[in-house]
């Protein structure tokens, strides 16, 4: 088994556009929410193969999401998520903010990007908290009656058990997508690189060009 599994930037490019093709067959976001720092990059990359000829871009939000307790580990998105460990936000979104500016989530479809499902926390607490505060504020401007759908995209599901479940309808209609299911490895991204030639070298080796 490889111990660390090295990915280009290339290789990110085409997980992304083969993504955004499978999404395009059924659904079209409104919006990206990105988790930082890793979903940042694929959710720019995604924007380009997401929108139509004609049409806008979509808007991206930013999201960060840490865990309570400091794992010492060298790549948060590669850090064993601890029984009883936490996540806390430490950006969110301003919705009052975003009304003024015309970024409405009701009743939009909406693709929360980060790069690794990993143990799902991460993924199942930020779903559960835009779900509620989408929720609270249809209830708040009497709009409930819109329906407002969450998708998620990452780059590489690790085939592991996980810690956090999504609701079994986003996998039934096929509103979760992971590019690629990958065994539990470290994978080492791009933009975490020093020596970016060394790295792209690595990557190429284990074909992930």
């Amino acid at each position: 088994m490889t111990e660390k599994l090295y990915i280009s930037y290339d290789h990110i490019h085409k997980l992304c556009q083969e993504g955004a093709e499978r999404m395009k067959t059924k659904f079209r976001p409104d919006l990206m929410v990105a988790i930082g720092g890793g979903g940042f990059i694929p959710a720019r990359i995604l924007r380009t193969f997401l929108k139509e000829p004609g049409q806008k871009n979509i808007p991206i939000q930013a999201i960060g999401l840490s865990l309570y307790e400091d794992l010492g580990a060298e790549d948060e998105a590669n850090a064993a998520e601890t029984l009883g460990a936490q996540v806390v936000r430490t950006q969110w979104l301003d919705f009052g903010t975003m009304a003024q500016r015309s970024v409405d989530f009701i009743g939009k479809t909406v693709l929360i990007v980060d790069e690794v499902d990993d143990t799902r926390t991460t993924l199942h607490y930020a779903l559960s908290e835009l779900e509620k505060d989408v929720r609270e504020q249809a209830e708040r401007l009497g709009r409930q009656d819109e329906k407002t759908t969450f998708l998620i995209f990452v780059l590489h599901n690790k085939d592991k058990p996980k810690r956090a479940e999504l609701p079994e309808a986003m996998m039934t209609e096929d509103r979760y997508v992971a590019a690629r299911t990958v065994p539990d490895v470290w994978i080492a991204y791009p933009w975490e690189s020093r020596d970016i030639t060394e790295h792209t070298k690595r990557a190429v080796a284990q074909g992930n060009n």
